[in-house]
């Protein structure tokens, strides 16, 4: 065993000192391990563990997301679990707060610190499948010798982040199995259901931070789409973080709730039919003859209403105000969402984006 980690020690320093973490993502990782958090792979002391006090207090901190992720939890245990894996949820500092595992495993993962309270960050632990996720923010996989510690090299651990509904990277979730017979097939299976589940995991909680709003889809096809959540008033409240990659995060920045409270931007959609039908293509060809010519068909000699009075101007703010407008589009009488906003920073700006599928009736 001496002998066995003195070889990996000695190759993760030797590839640290090669400079090739430009080309692998793993080298990356050990090189922030041995450099920046002066870790070294020799090491052979336990993981940190938290104090009880400072474990309850992790927990309450992500309390509504471990409810919302109660069931997709059990879940996935049911996939994996019978092939001794366990399911870790950790937050965002890298210490599990909930698990799942079978009785008959408890004593061998307790015993490498695959258990709640547990510090997995990768400024403690280095290279490992929560710490590295976190800190890159991507789903991974790290495979055995791909552990910066030479203690950890028997561990194959998958890894998918888990952001809250402000779009802030809040968990991670990690199945991490020490069999030896684990197959990189079986490790590519076990990646899509972890990053599966962290996708449910996210919707329910999303859905669960606004309980009255109504909700729309925002379809991506590299991400999978997002949800938007909309109040009585058409006005966003809300969205996931794959939802602000869909369409732009410029109005879901910092700078647009300088002000304090969410950003609040005004949705409308030129029809509540379905994209294509032919109810909706007619009402938005007339809505668009309308707001052309400023007057109805058969209403031909009908002079003109006058000219509403200027609006007095609006006094100067940091936050983010949202002005309505024609939202077809005219190249396809598709609906769509049309956000245009006024930042006393830059000026008028404005953006176009095709409306998500509605998620609500």
């Amino acid at each position: 065993m001496a002998q066995t980690t003195k070889h990996h020690a000695d190759q993760v320093q030797a590839t640290v000192a090669h400079g090739s973490a430009a080309t692998s993502a793993v080298v990356a990782s050990w090189r922030r391990s041995s450099n920046f958090h002066r870790l070294d792979p020799a090491e052979c002391n336990l993981p940190r563990r938290l104090s009880q006090a400072e474990f309850e207090l992790a927990r309450r901190q992500i309390e509504p997301l471990v409810r919302a992720a109660q069931s997709n939890l059990d879940r996935l245990f049911l996939a994996v679990g019978g092939v001794g894996c366990c399911v870790l949820l950790a937050d965002r500092n890298g210490v599990p707060v909930d698990r799942r595992g079978a009785a008959s495993d408890d004593e061998t993962f307790r015993a490498w610190g695959l258990w709640t309270g547990t510090v997995w960050s990768e400024e403690c632990e280095g290279t490992n499948g929560i710490g590295t996720c976190l800190a890159e923010q991507r789903a991974l996989t790290v495979h055995r010798d791909q552990h910066f510690y030479a203690r950890n090299t028997l561990l194959s651990c998958t890894s998918a982040p888990i952001y809250d509904h402000e779009g802030r990277l809040a968990a991670a979730l990690d199945v991490s199995s020490c069999r030896a017979d684990l197959t990189e097939g079986f490790v590519n299976l076990i990646a899509v259901a972890v990053s599966d589940a962290a996708r449910r995991i996210e919707t329910e909680n999303f859905r669960l931070a606004f309980p009255s709003a109504r909700f729309l889809f925002a379809p991506d096809i590299n991400r999978g789409g997002g949800l938007i959540a909309v109040d009585a008033d058409d006005l966003v409240i809300g969205a996931t973080r794959s939802a602000r990659l869909a369409l732009g995060d410029a109005g879901f920045s910092e700078e647009a709730v300088a002000g304090g409270g969410p950003a609040r931007r005004r949705v409308q959609s030129g029809s509540r039919s379905r994209p294509g039908r032919a109810g909706g293509r007619a009402a938005g060809a007339g809505a668009q003859r309308r707001q052309r010519f400023g007057r109805r068909r058969g209403a031909r000699h009908q002079p003109r209403d006058p000219a509403p009075e200027a609006a007095a101007p609006r006094p100067p703010s940091r936050s983010l105000k949202i002005l309505p407008f024609d939202c077809r589009s005219s190249a396809t009488h598709a609906p769509a969402i049309r956000f245009r906003w006024a930042d006393s920073k830059t000026g008028l700006r404005h953006g176009f984006f095709r409306a998500p599928h509605s998620a609500t009736p």
